[in-house]
């Protein structure tokens, strides 16, 4: 075969993928080299990406390149690429993807980790994504967020220059390109906290349908797992008709025999974002499926009960306003301390704590405890990691499902031969400690009791979110559940209690106030 010509942008990012490109094309048997070709995307930078005309601002010169013969083969980043090829031009492979996360960069002195992102108060944020000023401003409307154009070291420089408090990138530019960040504070975030744009992470490597021949040559460059996954996001993108500045977030991915999907889809850059997590055996249908979770026709819950107090602006409350669904929330348990003073011995050459509970956070912290500066932290979950961030510090480990015997599994491998201390309610399951090895220590406090309300009233609310299997069994020893009211648990062991009970049930993605909001959007009142 010829020597192939690679077209490419001119950017560092852009040059590193047709490099990286290149190379594997060597390890198949192919030579080529590099063509650069500015695009519109490259010499318009005074305008903001959705203010351009058309949807392939940083694809069209090279897909024109591409068609008249004057390049062989095209690397996107498939993100950047419209859903649909033009006539005569084909995606020949699409490589596995880097990690579709993002980074938050933030200037060291910006910092404040008891918040929400590690970003103190008002921050000024860079970004020209309609999607992340989306998102962003959902978990955190007191931000600010300014334009943020150019490649990504010049985006670095800007924040540097103090432009910006902080700016968001993709994890995998930063990461191809190598970059030093060791003077910023690098908070990265993951993708069920702020949902990718379809593709993020992946290239496309983009011929003319006719070159036969090069198509089957550049199969082995082909990961059909990252193609699967990444072809669901580009069809709910295609099927919503957006291009890259749609406030449209969307993640999937394969675990096991089972496709999981997250989107984010807002109207526009200031809206906020409504958010649906959807599990399916298949990737056929997936993302007709995901779109008509979006029909303004469908008919949603118009109250839902949940047994925790909600506040005025917490991101669930907004979340369900944003639909017009109305929220009754109050507990049907109450807490006390059963420790007002806290042993050191408690404290003594401990490697780990590791917190299940907002309430295990709270009241260990009320103690004062003195803590080895080598302590690390490991929580259950985002609402626990929130907790945690409110007394300044970070978690080490953050159980990323909402099942506990995952959560628990994934720790134990984490810390064999440590020690980790327990604080947590007398009446817990205990069931990370039962699942760590011999070799772990266990130090064990029960810090606080629950006690169950008595005569509680029902809720003729269309959805029941359960918080804590203590509160179905205060909920359920006075009451039944209604004819067509539906039911979320949060947790494993909370879901385990309506098994018991024969009781069809939801359970979200992640035991937090976001886990909640996607649980309750994909809902339909039946």
């Amino acid at each position: 075969m010829k020597k192939l010509i690679i077209g490419t942008r001119g950017s560092d990012l852009a040059l590193w993928q047709a490099n990286h490109i290149m190379k594997e094309l060597a390890a198949i048997g192919l030579e080529s080299e590099i063509k650069i070709i500015k695009t519109q995307g490259d010499k318009i930078l005074n305008l903001r990406l959705d203010k351009l005309e058309g949807k392939g601002f940083f694809t069209k010169e090279l897909e024109d390149e591409l068609m008249a013969g004057t390049i062989d083969i095209a690397v996107h980043s498939l993100k950047d690429l419209p859903t649909v090829n033009p006539p005569g031009l084909t995606i020949a492979a699409i490589p596995k993807r880097e990690e579709a996360t993002e980074y938050l960069l933030i200037l060291k002195d910006c910092v404040d980790v008891s918040k929400k992102l590690s970003l103190k108060k008002g921050a000024m944020v860079g970004t020209s994504s309609n999607r992340r000023k989306s998102q962003l401003l959902g978990l955190r409307p007191d931000l600010e967020i300014e334009d943020l154009r150019g490649n990504v070291p010049t985006r670095i420089a800007k924040l540097r220059n103090e432009d910006y408090d902080a700016i968001l990138l993709a994890k995998a530019g930063v990461k191809r390109l190598g970059l030093d960040l060791s003077d910023l504070h690098v908070e990265e975030l993951q993708t069920t906290e702020l949902i990718s744009a379809p593709a993020q992470g992946a290239l496309g490597i983009q011929i003319r349908e006719s070159d036969t021949e090069l198509f089957a040559a550049l199969q082995p460059l082909n990961d059909a797992r990252t193609a699967e996954e990444v072809g669901v996001e580009r069809k709910v993108l295609n099927l919503f008709e957006g291009g890259c500045h749609m406030p449209l977030g969307c993640y999937c991915k394969k675990e096991g025999a089972d496709f999981e999907v997250w989107t984010a889809k807002a109207n526009d850059a200031e809206d906020f974002p409504k958010r649906l997590f959807l599990r399916a055996g298949s990737s056929e249908g997936l993302a007709e499926r995901i779109v008509a979770a979006y029909n303004a026709d469908k008919k949603r819950p118009a109250k839902v009960f949940i047994s925790r107090e909600i506040g005025e602006h917490s991101y669930f409350r907004r979340a369900l306003a944003e639909s017009g669904i109305e929220i009754e929330g109050r507990s049907l348990i109450r807490t006390f301390p059963i420790v007002n003073i806290l042993d050191p011995f408690y404290l003594k050459n401990i490697d780990w704590i590791f917190f299940s509970s907002r309430n295990g956070v709270e009241y260990f912290f009320k103690l004062n405890p003195q803590l080895p500066k080598k302590t690390r932290f490991g929580v259950v979950g985002h609402g626990s990691e929130d907790a945690l961030r409110q007394f300044g510090h970070f978690a080490d480990f953050v159980g990323e499902s909402g099942d506990v015997t995952e959560v628990a599994a994934d720790f134990a491998a984490l810390v064999p031969g440590q020690t980790v201390l327990f604080p947590r309610a007398a009446d817990s399951l205990q069931t990370v400690q039962k699942a760590l090895g011999a070799d772990t220590r266990i130090v064990d406090l029960p810090i606080y009791e629950t006690v169950t309300e008595e005569n509680i009233d029902g809720s003729s609310a269309d959805v029941l979110i359960f918080t804590s299997p203590s509160n179905v069994d205060a909920y359920f020893a006075g009451n039944l559940l209604e004819p067509g009211q539906q039911v979320i648990a949060i947790g494993s062991s909370t879901g385990r209690k309506f098994e018991e009970m024969g009781v069809t049930y939801t359970r979200p993605y992640s035991p937090d106030e976001i886990g909640l909001a996607e649980a309750v959007f994909a809902l339909e009142v039946r």
